[in-house]
């Protein structure tokens, strides 16, 4: 008997006596339940209809749409794309702490350029999604062996199931399971936090619970001026200072005419400041910085799904990552407003510089969106093999220092961003470059390896001081320091062995994401440390406001959603990807939402203790949602370039 065109290693270990559709369903819901494993360590089998009828609904589909004798090779198709997608989404989990959507998964193109990264996060236990398929292979190839003749196998096995009936109940399938699907979607849209959605309406329904909100926010009306007006009466309402109205901002102006360095630190925490190591100091230079200028220790990270990327964002222009998709992306097409622009038109010539490639996370569009007026990246640096992006944090301001003292003999003020990668993850820092003994107890460990890269950005920040007071810059210039996002991974750190190890108190998401942030004026006669917290939203306003740049006066006030850390004594700052939507720091504690507001956690910021009664920040979470979402409507209608 003549056999079908699916794979003849399929036939024996899959039989015509058990109808493909049936078969797969019970496969892919196996893997399904196994994604729940993964994300929310426990599988809720009350929610296992959520992801039945998302599976039917495909396998349904395509038991409709492809004719029989390409069935078995659809189906097995099928089987490889939706493992390789979990594979991906749960390999995603682990390294962002966030349920991915569609469009984090169209950036898996950028996982090469982070390979070393996403090796360290592998666990061998993810492969459990191919099992079924591996199994078939090496089954098929023994009943080969034995048996030699695979049609003869498969005639004895074979029984079809009549075509109208198989139809009958496809279409009858997709009918109902739609129903279910929908169902569950219509209930999950309105969740905010999207760990609880994903876990309420299952992986598959949740990328359709996405799609069907960011259509919403697409098609949603207005202009931008009434965006900007919405932004600064909502603003409007919030005590952010209880100082009078019209009383002069502190400090303002007080660095105006100087050159601005902006360094961004990869991976860089807040708790490295000030640590030391066996009588060692981790991060000596970075230290005296802070120790010498405005240090505000309670700045913590907002970034979305661009990382690295949407801090350059965020702290150039004062707006929220949507946490939809990364900013350079999704926006890198339009004309940012932006610090850069403001010092534009005072003369600044504004640079940037990274050792990767800019087409690494679309920077080749953020950067003209954001206004600089060039960029340096891979190719404008030696190569000297410090990881996988290339080049050192040495090589890197020895580069920058040279094109800054360029800029500077022909007289041109300048604002330069110098994004770091040499502590980048996995931390892996060469021998040889090594510049600190860990102890150790932590010797080896991600913790020891991470200290060890802190400790080289710190030495690295040191040579690009020397550079400057070398050429005559340093007197001229402010340095502003932060940090993009947190280093040390949640699953490999219990933060009780971080706090026994250094003798601090680590907190899984309080130290997790908090980051450093510092502002080193030339001739301050003393440095200053402010406690108020902040994110990176209010980097931009607070460097305006140093600088001497007005954001509120004029025709044309700029729009900021974040505010100058100076000049304010109230603050409540928004994050929504590393933490769910809703999620706020405010000067008291950090909120996390569960399904809403009544069924969140308060977490205490100076004790890392929970906070019982949270009713006192019900409207703190209330306007930081409204604020987000007009964010959202004012960066979608700025205009394209």
């Amino acid at each position: 008997m003549r056999a079908s065109g699916n794979p003849l290693f399929f036939k024996p270990v899959l039989s015509r006596r058990v109808p493909y559709l049936y078969a797969y369903a019970v496969l892919l819901l196996l893997k399904m339940m196994l994604l729940r494993h993964f994300f929310f360590q426990q599988i809720a089998w009350t929610r296992l209809a959520a992801d039945a009828a998302a599976v039917l609904v495909l396998l349904c589909l395509l038991e409709l749409a492809v004719p029989a004798r390409w069935r078995g090779t659809a189906y097995w198709t099928l089987n490889l794309i939706v493992s390789f997608i979990l594979f991906s989404s749960t390999l995603y989990f682990a390294h962002f702490s966030s349920v991915p959507t569609y469009t984090a998964l169209l950036q898996l193109h950028q996982v090469l350029q982070i390979k070393s990264s996403v090796q360290s996060t592998l666990d061998y236990r993810y492969y459990a999604y191919f099992l079924d398929l591996a199994v078939i292979v090496v089954l098929a190839v023994a009943a080969r062996v034995r048996h030699g003749s695979l049609d003869r196998i498969a005639s004895r096995t074979r029984r079809p199931v009549r075509p109208g009936v198989r139809r009958s109940v496809a279409a009858l399938g997709i009918v109902l399971c739609l129903g279910i699907s929908a169902g569950y979607i219509r209930s999950g849209i309105p969740i905010d936090n999207e760990l609880v959605a994903a876990e309420q309406e299952g992986f598959l329904n949740y990328q359709v619970a996405s799609a069907i909100k960011a259509g919403k926010s697409a098609s949603e009306g207005g202009n931008l001026a009434d965006a900007e007006q919405e932004a600064a009466s909502l603003m409007a309402t919030y005590p952010y200072r209880s100082a009078k109205a019209g009383a002069a901002p502190a400090y303002f102006g007080r660095a105006a005419g100087k050159n601005v360095i902006v360094l961004q630190l990869e991976a860089f925490q807040n708790f490295p400041l000030h640590l030391n190591l066996n009588g060692q100091a981790l991060t000596p230079n970075l230290n005296k910085l802070a120790d010498e200028g405005f240090y505000f220790p309670n700045v913590y990270q907002q970034i979305g799904q661009g990382n690295t990327s949407d801090a350059e964002f965020m702290s150039n222009t004062s707006i929220y990552p949507t946490g939809k998709i990364a900013m350079s992306t999704g926006f890198g097409d339009r004309e940012l407003p932006s610090l850069p622009r403001l010092l534009e038109g005072q003369g600044y010539e504004a640079i940037t510089l990274h050792v990767n490639d800019v087409t690494f996370w679309d920077r080749n569009q953020l950067y003209p969106a954001i206004g600089f007026d060039r960029y340096y990246d891979k190719p404008s640096f030696d190569n000297d093999h410090f990881n996988d992006f290339g080049a050192s944090d040495e090589e890197l301001y020895r580069v920058g220092a040279e094109k800054l003292t360029a800029l500077a003999k022909a007289g041109t003020p300048f604002y330069a961003q110098f994004v770091t990668a040499s502590s980048h993850f996995p931390f892996k820092v060469p021998e040889g470059r090594q510049r600190i003994e860990v102890p150790e107890a932590i010797r080896g460990t991600q913790l020891g390896d991470y200290l060890i890269a802190a400790n080289y950005t710190d030495y690295a920040i040191g040579t690009l001081i020397d550079r400057l007071k070398a050429d005559g810059l340093w007197d001229d210039t402010v340095i502003v320091v932060y940090g993009d996002h947190y280093g040390l991974q949640p699953d490999d750190n219990d933060p009780a062995k971080v706090s026994e190890a250094l003798g601090i108190d680590y907190d899984s998401r309080i130290s997790r994401f908090n980051i450093p942030f510092l502002v080193h004026v030339p001739g301050m006669a003393q440095g200053k440390r402010i406690e108020q917290t902040g994110g990176q939203v209010d980097m931009m306003p607070t460097l305006a406001n140093l600088l001497g740049v007005p954001l509120q006066d004029g025709d044309a006030p700029f729009t900021a959603f974040g505010h100058d850390l100076l000049n304010i004594d109230r603050n409540v700052v928004g994050s929504r990807y590393y933490l769910p939507t809703g999620s706020f720091f405010n000067d008291d504690v950090l909120f996390v939402p569960g399904k809403g507001f009544e069924d969140g956690t308060a977490i205490s910021l100076k004790t890392h203790k929970p906070v019982a009664d949270i009713s006192p920040y019900k409207q703190d979470y209330d306007y930081i949602m409204q604020l987000m979402g007009v964010s959202d409507r004012y960066v979608r209608l700025l205009p394209r370039r």
